[in-house]
Parts: structure tokens; C-alpha cells; sequence
């Protein structure tokens, strides 16, 4: 499965675009993480509890986009995007988000 940001795919072309398709992913902040991480804060720096929990969380919605395509019949994603957002000051919302197509190599010509 190819996910790409871009329209185009090179060696590529669409033979079929089959809609949007979405990876959501939302995950908890525990009372403990969020402590600790507050008193991180304090120092200023990065905080790498919560990078590895955004990271962790869009790999997670990548893996859920590539399913959704592979699902509606494709085998690659194109204009992948995510989205973001943060719910009750405790869960981050993460949304990997693209086109669902089946591509096809192009033919070389001789």
C-alpha cells in the first residue's frame, strides 16, 4: 500500500479513485502522564511522553487509513493529510485522512 501527500504517483497512474477514506485514532492522557508532564513543563523543552504519544498515535491512524482504502478496493492513498485535535484537555484526536485509489504501473514504451 502506497500513502502518499502528493496527487500523483510517480511510475504511476489512477485506474480508479474510490473516495475518502479516514484512520481516527483518539487516545487518554492518564492523571499520572498528565503530572508528569506538567512538571516538564515547567523546565520548557520538549515533553517526550507526548511525542511519543502523537507519535505512536498517527502511526496508529495510518495503519487505520491504509485498511479503510484497502477495504474500499484500493491499494494506494494519495493527498494524505492528517488533522488534529484535542478533547476535553485529557484525549488527543489524530485523523490521517486521503484518497482511496487502485493505481497501475505505467506501461515503458520501447
Amino acid at each position: 500500500m502506497i500513502v502518499a501527500t502528493t496527487e500523483n504517483i510517480a511510475g504511476y497512474r489512477v485506474r480508479e479513485t474510490l473516495g475518502e477514506c479516514f484512520g481516527v485514532v483518539v487516545r487518554s492522557r492518564g492523571i499520572g502522564f498528565n503530572m508528569l508532564a506538567g512538571l516538564r513543563s515547567i523546565f520548557g523543552g520538549e515533553i517526550p511522553e507526548y511525542t511519543q504519544l502523537i507519535e505512536t498515535a498517527r502511526q496508529h491512524a495510518i495503519d487505520r487509513l491504509k485498511q479503510a482504502a484497502q477495504d474500499m478496493g484500493g491499494n494506494a492513498v494519495i493527498m494524505m493529510r492528517f488533522d488534529s485535535s484535542e478533547m476535553a484537555q485529557m484525549m488527543s484526536e489524530i485523523v490521517a485522512y486521503g484518497t482511496a485509489v487502485y493505481i497501475e504501473p505505467l506501461i515503458q514504451e520501447a
